[in-house]
């Protein structure tokens, strides 16, 4: 809260002035729908100037990229054809990571290259149309992807979310659906405690049981074929995504025949591409043998 450097109300109505002053500013982690209340601001009604918007939006994603999590990769090696090296991330905030409405997530996206730029290994890559290729909820609303201590396929991703589920253990995203969580293992804060946590902040899920997800942190274990790999060296890239709206949010309220839901799909579809902010990432070469 920087200091204005002279006296001022606090108020716009008989705000009487007063030492010091400090301005405030809460940043929230929404970026994505800030942009779609300016896309349409006539369809909206929306009061604020379209510059307004744009400032909030680069503030908000600003934050987001420097002040939310830190990412690195620990110890790659080679043995036997296969490539194996840790990703750690650590979650800066004093809260959960992501936090806030459950539609919200953030996800590995790590990706194994040789010299020429091949892919060789890709987890979590994020289509255009909002989803996660590998994610089992995205590709089906009755499943959902597991908390991940070790990755060794391309189709698993390790995702940090909460997973509501239904009185009869359906994945739902219906507020007054959700009975429980199938799934919790949003990015614990520094000094939280899994095994003490009060029930309504918990964890859930296999994450419970990972011994290397703990307060203020997570480390995934990547094991990675590059048997055919002919280059000399390779490029290990890692980066945590995120999403205040994930794909599976919007997709679901398809089958509401109604003008607000259709209205919403058609604004998700059309700005998904967008929907992405990276927070954190990290990159390194090794000798390929």
């Amino acid at each position: 809260m920087p200091r204005v450097g002279e006296d001022g109300p606090i108020a716009s109505i008989f705000g009487a002035s007063r030492p010091p002053l400090a301005q405030h500013t809460f940043r929230g982690g929404n970026a994505f729908m800030l942009g779609i209340f300016n896309k349409y601001r006539g369809e909206l009604g929306v009061a604020a100037l379209p510059q307004e918007l744009d400032a909030a939006i680069k503030e908000t994603r600003d934050y987001l990229g420097s002040a939310a999590a830190r990412v690195a990769i620990d110890s790659p090696r080679i043995t036997g054809g296969t490539l194996a090296f840790d990703v750690r991330v650590e979650n800066l905030g004093g809260h959960k990571l992501p936090t806030a409405y459950p539609s919200r997530r953030a996800w590995l996206h790590v990706r194994v290259t040789d010299e020429r730029g091949a892919v060789l290994f890709e987890s979590g890559a994020p289509r255009a149309d909002g989803s996660i290729v590998g994610n089992d909820n995205d590709e089906d609303p009755l499943k959902f992807e597991p908390h991940h201590p070790e990755i060794t396929r391309a189709d698993q991703v390790q995702i940090y979310e909460s997973i509501m589920a239904d009185r009869d253990g359906r994945p739902t995203t219906g507020l007054l659906r959700g009975a429980r969580y199938a799934k919790d293992n949003r990015l614990l804060p520094h000094g939280f405690d899994k095994a003490t946590a009060d029930a309504e902040v918990a964890v859930h899920g296999d994450a419970e049981a990972d011994s290397d997800f703990v307060g203020g942190s997570d480390r995934v274990a990547y094991r990675v074929d590059v048997g055919r790999a002919r280059a000399s060296r390779l490029r290990v890239e890692a980066a945590l995504l995120y999403q205040s709206v994930g794909y599976r949010w919007a997709d679901n309220l398809r089958a509401y025949d109604a003008a607000e839901t259709q209205r919403f799909v058609r604004y998700y579809a059309e700005s998904a591409a967008g929907a992405t902010v990276t927070l954190a990432s990290a990159q390194l070469e090794t000798a390929a043998r």
